[in-house]
């Protein structure tokens, strides 16, 4: 049976707020915040990026608009604290549910976007908002230079993901195939990335003299 598409977007975005919660979490236990910090930095790295969407969109903020997202939100917080303490976890272990929630972020407000009538290249880049300004705010609350700046593909994953989704439901696409394989290349570009140091370019300054 085949689930109608606002259920779908629905579902991915949730997903996204319950990953980008759970690396929020992770990202924290390793500065060894306790669970009212680890709450807060989940809370901005879940809601943050589709906050700032919403508001320069000048559409209601989707989790005051329906509070099941800060439901997912706190829950999924909650989970991985107590796992975390349970277990131990690898150090960079919150790289992966950081890459899924980039993923299922960017797709999720891309497709908003589109609906709310944005232009599709505002759409591609309230997609990448959406998917990368809460995992900023989690590494700066946690005092961490951004994974975004860092070299490592990350914006640029989330903005090829955006373009791809774009251009497959321009192509009449089931929009449903077009957000699972767009949201597949953003996941994978990002591993890849991770796991070989592929980056864009970085500034170089000359030594003094030269």
């Amino acid at each position: 049976m085949d689930l109608p598409l606002d259920q779908v977007m629905h579902s991915i975005s949730l997903g996204a707020v319950a990953t980008m919660a759970a690396a929020g979490v992770l990202e924290a236990g390793r500065k060894r915040f306790d669970l009212f910090g680890m709450v807060v930095v989940a809370l901005s790295a879940a809601l943050g990026g589709g906050s700032l969407r919403d508001v320069l969109l000048d559409r209601p903020v989707f989790w005051v608009a329906d509070q099941t997202f800060l439901i997912a939100a706190l829950l999924a917080a909650l989970a991985t604290f107590f796992l975390a303490r349970r277990f131990v976890l690898p150090a960079r272990l919150f790289l992966i549910p950081d890459a899924a929630g980039l993923a299922l972020f960017t797709i999720a407000g891309t497709k908003v976007s589109l609906v709310w009538g944005a232009p599709w290249l505002v759409a591609s880049f309230m997609g990448v908002i959406t998917g990368v300004v809460g995992g900023i705010l989690r590494d700066v609350l946690c005092n961490e230079e951004p994974l975004v700046f860092q070299g490592s593909l990350y914006a640029t994953a989330a903005w090829v993901g955006a373009l791809v989704f774009i251009g497959l439901s321009l192509l009449d696409i089931d929009p449903r195939f077009a957000a699972v394989a767009a949201g597949a290349i953003i996941f994978l570009l990002r591993v890849v990335a991770i796991r070989w140091d592929i980056g864009l370019p970085r500034f170089r300054t000359r030594p003094d003299g030269d």
